[in-house]
């Protein structure tokens, strides 16, 4: 469908607000130790270019436990936590350094915003993230997104800032998403093996199905593929197109040109709650359901009672997020939970009316409210 692939680049490149990601490894030098000044000048070249065009960029750039090797004496990403935060915050400073020369150039200012999974997963904290952003957008700043691995800890995992780009997108609003790495494309398997052939377009996940898209990514980042192309369905659930491809083609990539992977977004998006919830969240622990509970979750759409939950794991407080799962333990969808862990077990296989009768009618509700569940 070269026709609908056209469109659709055409998109990307004429965003009127466009999110940029750059991984570790298109900005460092070649043993991943210092940024790479040239590439990172090249990359600001062209989003200054887009803002004298009057229109709004968001970057959100890896890197910062990257720059943090060479000043460490490391000659490798660290595998400690203590250390990836040293790093850090040794990187950190010298990446928005490097980042407010370059923009200063053209006459732009730039605003670093460090964000943590609390600030993604938590809808307060979601939702003053987007003010933020928003505001300093309106002020003609450039910010400048990335993790808070200084002080993060299982977030510092996160998928070498893929996912949270793809939220940023989302949060924003913004018109397309444009993931810089490595590799100039997806590929049909891994272009080491020889012989491979750039993937032009996916139209839905079905056509990555004989794709090989494995991979940890490069030394000194934490990503791969894999996360990408999860990034790209996040995007595209929120209706936004996203294209994939190296820094020295993102000039060629936003004129339209047949460079890269080009993701089509979602035919029918979901709502910014359901979306929130489908990727935003972190579950906190898992309820198991009945053959029929997870028919009347699924297809019939309905809420969650306590008579279809026959098991709970892990330990939550009421309003938080876990996962539905099917009696295989197949994750089925996601949701706010109305009870703690702690309160649930004696309410399991009883009907709401049994449990008012008996504790009151503060018991006659959902354990998670349609409203409050999302399908996956």
């Amino acid at each position: 469908m070269p026709g609908v692939a056209d469109q659709l680049r055409r998109r990307v490149g004429g965003a009127q607000r466009l999110v940029v990601k750059i991984g570790s490894s298109s900005l460092t030098s070649a043993d991943g130790g210092h940024l790479d000044l040239e590439a990172l000048t090249a990359l600001v070249d062209v989003l200054a270019a887009r803002r004298a065009a009057g229109r709004q960029v968001v970057l959100v750039s890896s890197g910062a436990i990257a720059a943090g090797l060479g000043p460490l004496g490391l000659a490798s990403r660290p595998t400690d936590l203590a250390t990836q935060q040293a790093a850090a915050s040794v990187g950190q400073g010298a990446l928005v350094a490097a980042y407010q020369a370059a923009f200063s150039r053209h006459g732009l200012t730039v605003g670093q915003v460090l964000l943590t999974a609390d600030d993604t997963t938590r809808r307060s904290h979601y939702t003053n993230a987007r003010r933020t952003l928003e505001r300093l957008l309106e002020l003609g700043i450039v910010p400048i997104v990335n993790e808070n691995d200084t002080v993060a800890t299982q977030e510092i995992r996160f998928g070498d800032n893929d996912r949270l780009a793809a939220l940023v997108t989302d949060l924003v609003g913004a018109d397309g998403l444009v993931l810089l790495t490595d590799v100039d494309a997806v590929h049909d398997r891994p272009p080491s093996q020889g012989e491979s052939r750039r993937v032009p377009f996916v139209a839905t996940t079905d056509d990555l199905a004989s794709v090989t898209i494995s991979g940890t990514g490069s030394s000194v980042g934490s990503g791969g593929m894999v996360t990408k192309v999860e990034a790209a369905g996040i995007a595209g659930a929120a209706g936004i197109p996203t294209l994939l491809t190296r820094l020295p083609d993102v000039d060629a990539a936003l004129a339209g040109e047949d460079v890269g992977t080009v993701f089509a977004p979602a035919a029918a998006p979901r709502t910014s709650r359901k979306r929130w919830l489908a990727h935003a969240t972190t579950a906190r622990g898992r309820l198991v359901l009945d053959d029929g509970a997870v028919a009347a979750v699924t297809q019939r759409r309905t809420s969650l009672l306590p008579a279809g939950v026959t098991a709970v794991t892990g330990s939550f407080a009421a309003g938080e997020a876990v996962d539905l799962c099917a009696p295989d333990g197949a994750v089925i969808a996601r949701g706010l939970v109305n009870y703690a862990s702690a309160e649930l077990p004696r309410l399991l296989g009883r009907s709401t009316r049994d449990l008012a009768r008996e504790l009151g009618p503060s018991y006659e509700r959902e354990v998670v409210h349609r409203d409050d569940l999302v399908v996956l």
